[in-house]
């Protein structure tokens, strides 16, 4: 199949993209020091964080990807976006307060506070293998696909370097700033784009009844019966849950934008906000897929799904900002794991090796360390479909790593009984069973475990029980200490009397439950 595209969409796009490259540079004329650089001076406002967590989020291969299931598959891939509310009110009322309180640059960095120094530097170094090897190289690799099938005139390996080259000269220039400023801006794109998108499309296939007549009901149910190959329902409340944990609460990818808030309540506000952003998807990017199956009812290849509805449908102009907006999602996925990736690696060693270095020495190593990222990122990127069985399950990566990252940070912050001894332990026996499973996977294949989000939840309890018995052994840390990384019935207390001072609707308490009621509402009816 062909795409063509006119000069007016065309000259669009590249409107759009000398438009953020300019955003860029007018925040990096701005930055003084690290904390300028890496957190946007700690500065930012809710609507920003909001629009940046959803941005960061979404790329082409979730546009693409969710269209496919929702054509192919049903809607039971929207379980780990709902998910993602309830892990974003549990993110922001117990451990952003945390996160906050610390002034910390890297979410590893609270692992220290709490443990130690290696336990740290095991979590970052987990967290920059898979922000590089998955979240910036598979963009790159499947965003290229993508607009490959809209300009087959350029190969893969330009488009790679096209795309990681715009997206690292303002992230090199403008740091987190320019990363959030324009996340903000291709968020709004983004979401306007795929709302028409689905508008255009339930009036093409001319209500609901042409698609309810060709599909059965089963597949608009988002909670799967327990026999479910894929997704049974109890697998969303152990493994969706976790990999959502680690995603949200633990990953400097996407937490570092909290890290930038102004206070505790614009970050509060803006977690809150991008959960409600979250729910959008089931009907500006989940919907489309169905509606699909009206209008392409013999299509094979469920990544052409999206790009086809964009051509289709779409008229002159308005196709260009859509295609800037399927744009604009690849990038702020390379933008948050090119900062990110530098973030740790200045910060997490690069400040430990040479603790004399000034915050400006600092933010022009961070510079060059994402140049460098970027460099390995494209070149990296093409050799994924070599490795194709490997990067089809990029879900089961994530339930691999995090069980142990997830198990550091939730025994962590809430017992204080455990200790570094029980950490390192924990670390030993989780990355072991790490392995163990990657080599059942690719190795040894004999051997038939239940469904991933089964194992990666049974993983999880394994590395807790680890933690707690290791922790039977040593000393933990002065009360004093603990007392700033560990949360207690005290601090709900005093955050409570610091609410009453807020009108209800500036409560993200009522905020967080107003958002389930409505979660709810979209689970019973679908």
């Amino acid at each position: 199949m062909e795409f063509n595209i006119s000069n007016i969409d065309l000259s669009i796009i590249v409107i759009y993209l000398l438009a953020v490259v300019a955003i860029g540079f007018y925040f990096g004329n701005k930055h003084k020091n690290a904390e300028d650089y890496f957190l946007a001076g700690r500065n930012l406002t809710w609507p920003i964080i909001g629009f940046s967590l959803f941005a960061s989020n979404m790329s082409s291969n979730s546009l693409v990807g969710l269209a496919g299931a929702g054509y192919k598959d049903g809607f039971s891939v929207f379980s780990y976006e709902w998910m993602a509310v309830v892990v974003l009110i549990l993110f922001a009322v117990f451990f952003l307060p945390f996160y906050l309180r610390n002034k910390i640059f890297t979410i590893p960095e609270y692992l220290e506070k709490r443990y130690s120094y290696s336990v740290r530097a095991y979590a970052s170094i987990i967290a920059i293998t898979l922000n590089i090897m998955v979240d910036i190289a598979a963009t790159l690799y499947a965003g290229g696909l993508v607009i490959n099938l809209i300009f087959p005139s350029f190969a893969l390996w330009q488009i790679i370097i096209g795309l990681a080259l715009i997206a690292g000269v303002y992230t090199v220039t403008g740091g987190l700033s320019s990363v959030m400023y324009t996340d903000a801006v291709q968020a709004i794109i983004l979401i306007l784009g795929s709302s028409v998108i689905s508008y255009i499309a339930f009036i093409e296939i001319g209500g609901w009844e042409p698609l309810y007549a060709i599909t059965e009901m089963s597949h608009f149910d988002v909670m799967k019966p327990i026999d479910d190959p894929n997704m049974p329902w109890p697998s969303v409340f152990t493994g969706v849950l976790l990999i959502g944990f680690y995603f949200w609460g633990t990953n400097q990818y996407i937490t570092q934008r909290t890290l930038a808030a102004r206070d505790i309540r614009q970050g509060q506000w803006g977690a809150i906000f991008a959960g409600f952003l979250k729910l959008s998807i089931l009907f500006i990017m989940i919907f489309p897929g169905a509606f699909a199956r009206v209008l392409y009812p013999d299509m094979e290849r469920m990544d052409m799904i999206y790009p086809t509805m964009l051509f289709d449908l779409l008229p002159t102009g308005l196709l260009g900002m859509v295609l800037a907006g399927l744009i604009a999602a690849m990038m702020s996925s390379l933008d948050s794991g090119l900062n990110s990736v530098s973030t740790l690696i200045t910060m997490d060693f690069i400040k430990k090796i040479k603790p004399q270095a000034d915050s400006k020495t600092l933010m022009n190593i961070g510079r060059v360390i994402t140049t460098i990222v970027m460099v390995i990122a494209i070149l990296w990127a093409p050799q994924i479909g070599t490795f194709e069985k490997l990067w089809d399950y990029l879900q089961n990566t994530l339930a691999w790593f995090c069980p142990p990252i997830v198990a550091l940070f939730v025994m962590g912050l809430f017992m204080r009984r455990v200790n570094n001894v029980g950490a390192i332990a924990s670390i030993i026996v989780g990355s072991s069973i790490t392995v163990w499973l990657i080599g059942l996977k690719y190795v040894d294949s004999s051997i038939v475990l239940p469904n991933f989000l089964y194992v990666a939840f049974i993983h999880f309890l394994i590395c807790c029980a680890v933690l707690y018995i290791g922790s039977l052994f040593g000393q933990g840390k002065p009360e004093a200490e603990l007392a700033q990384v560990v949360w207690s019935r005290e601090d709900m207390d005093r955050e409570t009397v610091s609410l009453q001072s807020l009108p209800w609707y500036k409560n993200y308490r009522y905020q967080a439950i107003g958002i389930l009621i409505l979660t709810a509402i979209i689970l019973i009816i679908y």
